[in-house]
């Protein structure tokens, strides 16, 4: 407990993994975090989000993360940055706050991940990524694995992608071995409401807790590594 109290994670993403994720370490008795994420609590949060309810909705999600975080415990240290991760502004607005002991990234799009693989990697920092969850069903095809030893996912294909091409050299991820189901969009629906992805209730929670599980091991256990 002593290890976790004096620990410092941040969790970039809140959404349906990263508040998991977040609400779990909270509850482990990790002591300081930094929480990033730019957007509000939607409604259409309310299905699998952690921080997402009715009462919450039009909220930043670094608020609502954070009185939770608080009312779980109160002596608990949080940092909150409301903001986009991009590279060319992550440095920037990461070092204004304590360097964390390990970073989880629960950021949805591949060029955020990106960015936020090689400030780690650059820094030196531990870090995990989620990769997608959209259109999976089966939370027992959930795997850790460093990223170029992934296999059958789309998202961590494209992923590879881009860090051969940033030269990032690897980095460790949660993924699913499950092939996502196809889905067709809404007609008429505009493209960035991506209505072709769905999510099961409980597919980004439970990978939420499989990301903390990985961290507080990593906690408990880095002088052995």
């Amino acid at each position: 407990m002593a290890k976790l109290k004096q620990a410092c994670v941040a969790v970039i993403g809140l959404g349906g993994v990263g508040s998991a994720c977040a609400e779990s370490l909270v509850r482990a008795g990790v002591g300081s975090f930094l929480f990033v994420d730019k957007d509000v609590v939607e409604p259409s949060n309310v299905n699998r989000q952690a921080i997402a309810f009715l009462s919450t909705v039009g909220q930043r999600k670094v608020d609502v993360m954070e009185a939770m975080a608080h009312d779980i415990n109160p002596d608990a240290r949080i940092h909150t940055l409301c903001a986009f991760v991009l590279e060319e502004t992550i440095d920037e607005l990461l070092s204004a706050y304590p360097r964390p002991d390990i970073i989880v990234d629960a950021v949805d799009t591949l060029t955020a991940k990106a960015a936020i693989a090689a400030y780690a990697e650059r820094d030196q920092i531990p870090a995990v990524s989620a990769m997608g969850m959209a259109n999976r069903s089966d939370p027992t095809a959930l795997r850790f694995a460093r990223l170029f030893d992934t296999q059958g996912c789309p998202f961590c294909r494209e992923m590879r992608k881009i860090c051969r091409a940033r030269g990032i050299a690897d980095m460790e991820v949660l993924y699913s071995t499950e092939a996502p189901a196809k889905v067709q969009p809404v007609e008429g629906a505009a493209r960035s409401e991506k209505t072709e992805l769905g999510t099961h209730a409980y597919m980004p929670p439970i990978a939420g807790l499989m990301l903390a599980a990985y961290v507080v091991q990593y906690l408990l256990h880095r002088e052995e590594r």
